[in-house]
């Protein structure tokens, strides 16, 4: 069974498992992957992109080590050296870009100049199977190409997971701009299309040649159970009239149900709420509604914690139980408070308590017991204004 898709707050958990980031820091991490399209939501789930997939690709392959976890939550305890005085910031740079002086890694310069040709379009490029059929990432989104070199876009929030063989050859068959008349609107008298386009099936309409420029036309996507062959001209009218005004809440404020990227929804001034089906949508009444928005807002951070791999008894420091424990990047010793990941040289089996505390030690030393202090003392707000400053600083 395929682990879970990450949520925001696991996210965040695993970041401060693997030590990476600040909680001054989260947000922006999420915020970036997101505003990058490395991922999208979907309900609370994190899916990520084709483009993700690619993007991971070039850097493993080429840069390694800096995408490493164990380098990456190094830097932070070096910027945290710096922020402290305890090593210098040109030096830190310098040897990052050029190579710590008699180390045996290079600096990214070294990396650079070294790289020779990147094959672009290999790196983009995902055989599904052995179907003669394949996934590229373009500059203008993600298509699937046979050997015939057709070519179909795929739609943006199609998880990656759910792109079938099956299905590409469904929209290799029904490619972009590629449109099915379903008859006239009786309101408006416009012809009513349904076609396929970047982001799934959908419907629109056909406005009046001479419209003005500022003139957009209705459009709604398809639901799940509908496609492009069969929708009849009822059910795109009912697309088309979405958003749906469900009612006037007790509050005076009111209630729209609508089909979005990620799915169905309520909206109730910037409150939204997932609905459960697409047909809900049409069919949810103001008391239902009114009955979900009763509900605490659900953040999806119900995570059941794994059993540990291993118990090596009280740390000497610290007299707090110290056990083994599986992380998604490996295994890491903890007394609950202080997580050291078991190195190369460490095994499960051989662990003892004298090595567990060991590491722990070695981990306290390098300080993360003091920024967790500084973390619980410095209020939001002041976080927030800390780094606003080292930002115009830089």
């Amino acid at each position: 069974r395929p682990p879970a898709r990450y949520t925001e707050p696991s996210l965040v958990a695993k970041l401060e498992e693997l030590e990476i980031g600040r909680p001054s820091t989260y947000a922006s991490i999420i915020r970036t992957i997101t505003s990058r399209d490395y991922v999208f939501k979907k309900g609370s789930a994190l899916v990520p992109t084709w483009l993700a997939f690619a993007v991971t690709r070039l850097l493993e392959e080429h840069f390694p080590r800096l995408v490493d976890y164990t380098f990456t939550a190094a830097l932070e305890e070096t910027l945290d050296d710096i922020a402290s005085g305890q090593a210098a910031r040109l030096q830190v740079l310098n040897d990052f870009y050029f190579g710590p002086e008699g180390a045996s890694h290079e600096g990214l310069h070294t990396l650079v100049n070294e790289l020779g040709e990147i094959d672009a379009r290999g790196l983009s490029t995902f055989a599904l199977g052995d179907s003669g059929i394949a996934v590229r990432v373009g500059r203008y989104g993600t298509y699937v190409e046979d050997a015939e070199e057709r070519r179909a876009n795929v739609p943006d929030d199609l998880p990656p997971d759910e792109l079938t063989v099956d299905l590409a050859k469904e929209l290799l068959d029904q490619p972009a701009g590629e449109e099915r008349e379903l008859g006239v609107d009786p309101e408006s008298g416009r012809q009513i299309v349904a076609k396929s386009g970047r982001y799934g099936p959908y419907v629109t309409e056909v406005l009046e040649e001479g419209a003005p420029k500022s003139a957009k036309p209705r459009t709604g996507s398809l639901f799940a159970s509908m496609s492009l062959e069969t929708i009849g001209l009822d059910d795109a009218l009912r697309l088309l009239s979405l958003p749906r005004t469900v009612g006037t809440a007790s509050d005076g404020v009111e209630i729209t149900a609508q089909n979005g990227r990620y799915g169905p929804y309520l909206k109730k001034g910037t409150d939204s709420r997932s609905l459960t089906s697409e047909e809900q949508i049409f069919d949810i009444t103001l008391a239902e509604a009114e009955e979900i928005y009763a509900q605490p807002k659900t953040r999806g951070r119900a995570r059941t914690a794994a059993g540990p791999l291993k118990e090596l008894g009280a740390d000497p420091a610290t007299g707090k139980p110290m056990v083994i424990r599986d992380g998604r990047f490996g295994a890491y010793v903890t007394d609950g408070e202080v997580n050291a990941t078991l190195r190369k040289t460490d095994s499960i089996e051989a662990m003892t308590a004298e090595r567990a505390a060991e590491l722990l030690a070695e981990k306290r030393a390098k300080g993360p017991a003091p920024k967790r202090a500084a973390t619980r003392r410095t209020t939001t707000k002041r976080t927030t204004t800390t780094k606003r400053t080292t930002a115009k600083r830089a």
